[in-house]
Formats: C-alpha cells, sequence, structure tokens
C-alpha cells in the first residue's frame, strides 16, 4: 500500500469509527452510560470479537495490518491530549485539603486488589494456560496485581464531568486518588517489563526518572509559566504562538515519560496540572477537548478493539476464570475504596461515590493489558478476560453511582480557588 492510498485508506477509517462511536453511543445513552464508555465498547465491536468474527473478510479490508502504524500513533496523541486536559481541570486545592482521604483512598484502592490480583496471578501461571510459559509466576503475580489496581483515570475524569462532579470534594478525592494508583501501577508494570527483559536496574531508573519528572515540572516550570501567565492575562488572550508552545510542552512531556516507560498519559497530565489557572487554562480547554474528545479518543478505544478475541474464551473454565477475575476486582477495588473513605470521615454517599468511581477500570487497564499483550507477558485468552472486566466495571460505574448515590448535591461543589 503507497503513502497515498495509506491516506485515503486512514480517511475512510476516522469516518467508520467516528460513525460507529456515535451510533453505539446514542444507545448507551438511553442508559444512562456516557458517550465514552459507549466509543469503549465500539472499539470492541469493530475487532475480531463481533465484525471480524461475522465478516472476517471485511474486517480485513477495512483494516489491514498497515494502517494500524498510522492508527496507533494517531490515538496515543488523542490519549495525552485528553490526559493534558484532565490536569488542566484538576483542582490541587481540594486535593491539598482531603489528602489524607485521597491518600488513604488510594492506597485501599492498590493494596487489595492487587493482593487478589497476584493470587490470581498465582494460581493462573500455575494451573492454567493464561499465561505464557516464559512469563515467570513472580511475573504473572505483579502483573495481574498491577492490572486489578489500576483505575481508569481519563475514563474517570470523564465520567465525572459526565456526572457534574468536577471541582467537587467526591470527585476530586477520586482523580486524586486515581492519578496516585495508576502511577504506582505503571511503576509495578515497569518491574515487570524490565524483570521479562532481565534488567531490573532499568525499572527503578524509570521509576525514579518519573519521581524527578514531577518534581521538575511542579517545583520549577510550574512557577515559571505563572509568571508567564501575568502578561497574558493581563493582555486578555492567548495568542496562536502561545498556545502552540503549550502544546510543545504537552508533547515533550508526554515523550519524555513514554521515553522512560512510564506511559505518555503521565508526561501530558502532569503538565496539564502545572499550567497557569485562570485564562490560560480555560482558552487551552476550549481549544483543545472538543477535538480530542470527538476525533482522537474514539481511534484509541478501536485500536483496543483491534487486539480484543472474546471469542478466545470458548469453554465454561475460561469463562468461570473470568468470573473469579470480576469478583477479585470489584471485591478488592470498589469495596476498599469506600471502607477507606468513610474511615477518612467522609459522608456515606461520598464514599459510595468514590467506591463506585474507582471501580471502573476502563481505559486505562486498556492499556496496561495492551503492553502485556505486545509483550507477551500475557496470553490472548487472558487479555480478552481483562477486557470484559474492564467493559463490565466501567458499564457499571454510572448505573450503580445513581442508585447508590443519585444526583450530585449542589452544595458539594466549593467555591473555586
Amino acid at each position: 500500500m503507497s503513502s497515498l492510498q495509506l491516506a485515503i485508506h486512514f480517511f475512510f477509517q476516522i469516518g467508520l469509527i467516528l460513525l460507529v462511536c456515535r451510533l453505539v453511543g446514542l444507545v448507551g445513552r438511553r442508559a444512562g452510560q456516557p458517550q465514552v464508555v459507549s466509543e469503549m465498547i465500539a472499539g470492541v465491536l469493530l475487532g475480531p470479537s463481533l465484525l471480524g468474527l461475522l465478516f472476517p473478510e471485511v474486517s480485513k479490508a477495512i483494516f489491514p495490518p498497515e494502517t494500524l502504524r498510522v492508527l496507533f500513533p494517531v490515538s496515543q496523541l488523542g490519549l495525552a491530549g485528553y490526559m493534558f486536559v484532565v490536569g488542566l481541570e484538576f483542582r490541587m486545592d481540594i486535593v491539598q485539603r482531603q489528602l489524607r482521604s485521597a491518600v488513604a483512598v488510594s492506597v485501599a484502592g492498590m493494596v487489595a486488589p492487587f493482593v487478589l490480583g497476584a493470587a490470581l496471578g498465582w494460581y493462573f501461571h500455575g494451573h492454567t494456560e493464561l499465561f505464557p510459559a516464559k512469563a515467570t509466576r513472580i511475573e504473572a503475580m505483579i502483573f495481574l496485581g498491577a492490572s486489578m489496581c489500576i483505575t481508569a483515570f481519563p475514563m474517570l475524569a470523564r465520567i465525572i464531568h459526565f456526572k457534574g462532579l468536577a471541582g467537587t470534594t467526591m470527585g476530586t478525592v477520586a482523580i486524586g486518588a486515581g492519578a496516585i494508583n495508576d502511577a504506582a501501577a505503571w511503576g509495578l508494570l515497569a518491574v515487570v517489563l524490565a524483570s521479562f527483559d532481565g534488567n531490573l536496574a532499568h525499572a527503578w531508573g524509570n521509576i525514579g526518572g518519573g519521581a524527578a519528572y514531577v518534581a521538575a515540572v511542579l517545583l520549577v516550570l510550574r512557577p515559571l509559566l505563572a509568571r508567564w501567565a501575568r502578561g497574558i492575562e493581563a493582555r486578555g488572550e492567548l495568542a496562536d504562538g502561545e498556545f502552540a508552545l503549550c502544546l510543545a510542552l504537552m508533547a515533550l512531556g508526554a515523550g519524555f515519560t513514554d521515553w522512560i516507560g512510564l506511559h505518555a498519559v503521565f508526561g501530558a497530565f502532569v503538565v496539564g496540572v502545572a499550567m497557569p489557572r485562570g485564562l490560560v487554562a480555560r482558552e487551552l480547554i476550549a481549544r483543545i477537548q472538543p477535538l480530542t474528545v470527538a476525533l482522537l479518543l474514539p481511534l484509541f478505544f478501536t485500536y483496543s478493539g483491534l487486539n480484543t478475541q472474546i471469542g478466545l474464551l470458548d469453554s465454561a473454565y475460561l469463562w468461570g476464570m473470568t468470573g473469579l477475575v470480576m469478583v477479585a476486582a470489584v471485591g478488592g477495588k470498589g469495596v476498599a475504596c469506600w471502607l477507606a473513605a468513610r474511615a477518612t470521615g467522609l459522608p456515606q454517599r461520598e464514599a459510595l461515590g468514590i467506591g463506585t468511581l474507582m471501580n471502573a477500570r476502563g481505559l486505562m487497564e486498556l492499556i496496561i493489558i495492551n503492553i502485556g499483550l505486545q509483550r507477551g507477558i500475557i496470553t490472548p485468552a487472558l487479555f480478552a478476560t481483562l477486557v470484559i472486566m474492564a467493559v463490565i466495571t466501567t458499564l457499571m460505574a454510572s448505573p450503580l453511582f445513581d442508585l447508590l448515590v443519585g444526583k450530585p448535591r449542589a452544595s458539594s461543589a466549593p467555591s473555586p480557588a
């Protein structure tokens, strides 16, 4: 396929992906699901689990392997852009006021599901073929534990926005805890990948590099950006060149954290947190969010869906293992986070909301298991099992939130800092 043919094919792919995502979204909206959940399902439907199963020749014609070389980097750009916006909307003032709750929820949301996931990893490695022979039992335990304790960080932000919880104590504690959870989970993944490559020292270097990056961005870059923003506030507009500079910082941050093995989403998110609030943040959100959410992010879900083969779960035994994964995921994450929020003094309603939101795995789960599949740490069957867990826990979040919590109260949102 020539470069011109590849470009033409890619444009047709984009059109199809967006139409399918919107059609599934119309159905999902009737069930009270955010558009992002519908996009996640649409991605699976476009892959071998449905389209490839029913119409394999059509699927192969629409998504030939050579086009994935284009789809993958564009999907990563959408992911980084969205996490940059999440960082721009992140309320550090509430996290600081609710630091005790955020840390407690985060620790509970990591320890309990990690222990349960590690136990399942131990069992799966010794009694099933869900892990390949070259993966050690320790690698299996750490990988599945990390997969269990992950939170759907970008999806969590979308659900919080959909529910009108942005800036509330409930929403910000969940986002803060989710950020800590996912940073730890990526650190664990770095250990697994380095162990798989026989180079554990590299993993600790990656984790140290991530900590240094966060410190440099928040302690050095953030004050410089605040000083720079004074002129923009006085002028009353963000010029195109200044907008491009912000995008360049986002891209450099995403590229650095991807390079050190902690994934681009964290670099983009931290740069978003460091951006000055006020006019700069409002302008960046207004310019970046519509294109990212409407065009680029659905491409990531489709790319993940193309790697998902639910048909590989072809026995009652494998579906039983999937049930075990679901029980460990929900019990270890949702229940533990609810109890931790209550233990730190948050009201029952907010604690239930936080537990429900933290239980969604969604986007970040898809990222981590895609890496595991690409590196040969897990088999396609285990990948399909974890995709099902990610989809179900994310589908549960919105209706379960409405059932247990109801609509957010206006008084729960503090005044802007």
